[in-house]
């Protein structure tokens, strides 16, 4: 059994940049809604130009990093993209590349370790202040109005599971015959319900998912997202299948992506944009995922932290989504 530390707060609104892509519409559209849900303020917002495909080269990366860095003062600590694609940098996913920084030796051998994060099951809510880094995460969806829609989860969810008295809700940790894929299932919490903070964790077959009640965390490893037909999300929800391309969204590979799972009602989601192997540490480990969010920390800090090597790692999503935050600063959080 991993130790989770204590939280002992959690990022805000005033600690988020978001980037628009002025050339994509679509970004426009999500970016401006996200502004007015989360009462961003201007120096909160840049705006920049990005070509439309799935990848950018190091030279446009860079360009983007430098952009960046000087529009966002010390006081940012995450950021939102509000684009589905670009979602890679080679072999590397943007938000890992964003936070660690571009490994282009990495994609002579994706397969192969890659570098730790300091973010990992770390206690701190100001990780740029603290670790000198900026978790990110993309607002993607499979469209406009199923972004819109994965927004208002997130806006929707903040406190809800830190009310007294409400029904539990569930953490799916599914059982599969995928052997190479199904190696997580050995870092899967013990089943039963956890009363300090109203999570039942339940262990079950994956073609059970949708038949289980108040799901706030799914977790498998599988091909394909077993979400069809969706499973009965709280706001708030997050949900992964450890798998090969999971992180590359407009690809042709043939394997569901984390779009599949905002698509059935979840609000966060990860997927590695390129071969990672079966490696435990590319992947999030789900009593660090778990651990975190039912403290109170968002759905950005408790996948990024739930990860050890991240470099290929998509993170998408609501980022600020927090059920399980407490309605003041000084209430205090259980731990799982």
């Amino acid at each position: 059994m991993l130790l989770v530390p204590r939280l002992a707060g959690r990022l805000r609104a005033a600690d988020i940049g978001l980037v628009i892509n002025l050339d994509d519409p679509a970004s426009v559209a999500v970016g401006e809604h996200y502004i007015v849900a989360r009462g961003l303020q201007s120096a909160q917002v840049l705006r920049v130009r990005l070509p439309l495909r799935p990848a950018l080269d190091e030279t446009e990366f860079n360009t983007l990093v430098q952009a960046i860095e000087r529009h966002f003062g010390t006081q940012t600590q995450a950021l939102a993209l509000a684009w589905t694609a670009p979602y890679a940098v080679g072999c590397n996913a943007i938000t890992g590349a964003l936070a660690l920084g571009y490994d282009a030796a990495l994609c002579r051998n994706s397969c192969g370790a890659s570098r730790v994060s300091r973010y990992f099951n770390h206690a701190t809510h100001r990780p740029q202040a603290r670790l000198g880094l900026r978790p990110a995460m993309l607002l993607a969806a499979p469209s406009v109005p199923a972004a819109i829609a994965m927004i208002d989860r997130g806006v929707a969810s903040d406190g809800q599971l830190a009310l007294r008295g409400r029904p539990p809700v569930t953490a799916q940790l599914l059982l599969t015959d995928d052997v190479p894929r199904r190696v997580r299932t050995v870092l899967y919490p013990e089943p039963g319900l956890r009363r300090s903070v109203g999570v039942d964790v339940q262990w079950r077959p994956a073609a059970e998912l949708p038949q289980a009640r108040r799901v706030l965390v799914a977790i498998t490893g599988s091909v394909q997202a077993p979400v069809l037909p969706p499973p009965d999300w709280v706001a708030g929800g997050l949900g992964d299948h450890l798998t090969s391309f999971g992180g590359d969204l407009l690809g042709t590979h043939g394997q569901g992506t984390a779009l599949d799972w905002i698509a059935s009602g979840a609000t966060a989601s990860h997927g590695s944009v390129s071969e990672p192997c079966n490696h435990l540490q590319k992947f999030p480990h789900p009593q660090v995922l778990l651990g975190h969010y039912a403290q109170g920390a968002t759905a950005i800090e408790a996948y990024w932290k739930s990860v050890a090597w991240p470099q290929q790692s998509l993170f998408i999503g609501e980022p600020l989504a927090a059920p399980f935050a407490p309605s003041s600063a000084g209430s205090p959080v259980q731990q799982p």
